[in-house]
């Protein structure tokens, strides 16, 4: 038996009615924990820059309405609208380069 097995605990895992153990790797143990998306967070699918920004906080906004283009690999994404709202907040400026998961626009 190995270190690396005395030290580590089997799990039960089924698979088309068979069960099975094994051990989980550390990356897996260790990864980011998956949370419900909150519906009134505008966030960055892909990195990339402002190029143009329609609302501002305390604006109300209709379903399908640009809210903003984020420019990312020489392509303009339109971020529209989810639902009627009210901007609560608006994080980014045109000409500003955000990363990935970065929160944008905040809905009441």
């Amino acid at each position: 038996m190995t270190e690396a097995t005395k030290d580590s605990e089997f799990v039960d895992f089924a698979v088309t009615a068979r069960k099975y153990k094994t051990l989980l790797t550390k990356k897996f143990i260790n990864r980011k924990e998956w949370e419900t998306p909150n519906p009134n967070n505008i966030k960055s699918y892909i990195p990339g820059t402002i190029i143009e920004l329609n609302v501002k906080p305390g604006q109300k906004v209709k379903q399908g309405e640009l809210l903003l283009r984020l420019e990312a690999m020489k392509m303009q994404n339109r971020i529209d609208m989810p639902f009627d709202g009210i901007i609560k907040s608006v994080n980014v400026n045109v000409g500003e380069k955000i990363p990935k998961n970065f929160l944008m626009i905040e809905i009441e």
